[in-house]
């Protein structure tokens, strides 16, 4: 299996369905180049992927070398969310609140078997996939990924970044509730949260 990276490598055209003309493409990947040198992370660390993360930012891999110097670990001064590990439904109405306070542009990265599918913690306690709360934009196998499968990630998100083009409205657009039935409202977040934990009424996600 291996990383998936929704819409990358497809052009600026095919990405916004749209011809744009020489001077709106040219200023599209001037910007997206500046974006994808300056990706400022939001770890969201709830096991042992986190550990993997933190060895990636650590001096041997040292993912400053890519533009990510700074983590800030404040969701207002950050554009890629990285969740690391499982995702118990008591935390769910918090990585959206995290989300929703991320100005835009932003993207997501989804660490670990366990923060995209569960991984084996199939049960009654944990969220089966963080896309079924945010968006993602890449997806890392592995229980826990090595930090070169983290790194491989982020040059797949610069990759699909330097595919975006300014003149696609719906790149920005806030998803809520999709066709296919993810991104799941705040209200319903907040429902299937409520038996784990009366923490959940101090982090509304609406």
């Amino acid at each position: 299996m291996g990383l998936i990276a929704p819409d990358a490598g497809r052009s600026v055209a095919e990405v916004s369905g749209e011809s744009p003309n020489w001077v709106t493409a040219r200023l599209s990947d001037l910007v997206n180049w500046s974006r994808t040198r300056s990706l400022w992370p939001m770890p969201f660390g709830t096991a042992c992927c986190a550990i993997e993360f933190m060895a990636t930012a650590a001096g041997r891999y040292d993912i400053s070398r890519f533009g990510m110097e700074r983590q800030g670990f404040t969701p207002r001064q950050a554009d890629v969310l990285i969740c690391a590990g499982r995702l118990p439904f008591k935390l769910a109405p918090v990585i959206r609140r995290v989300w929703d306070q991320m100005p835009q542009p932003k993207w997501s990265i989804s660490m670990g078997a366990c923060a995209s599918s569960g991984g084996i913690f199939d049960n009654y306690a944990m969220v089966q996939g963080i896309d079924t709360i945010i968006p993602v934009d890449v997806y890392v196998p592995g229980c826990p990924p090595r930090p070169e499968g983290l790194l491989y990630a982020i040059f797949l998100l610069q990759k699909k970044i330097m595919g975006e083009s300014l003149t696609d409205q719906q790149l920005r657009v806030e998803r809520t509730l999709g066709p296919d039935g993810l991104f799941r409202a705040p209200a319903l977040i907040d429902e299937i949260s409520e038996p784990f934990g009366n923490s959940v009424h101090q982090t509304r996600s609406s």
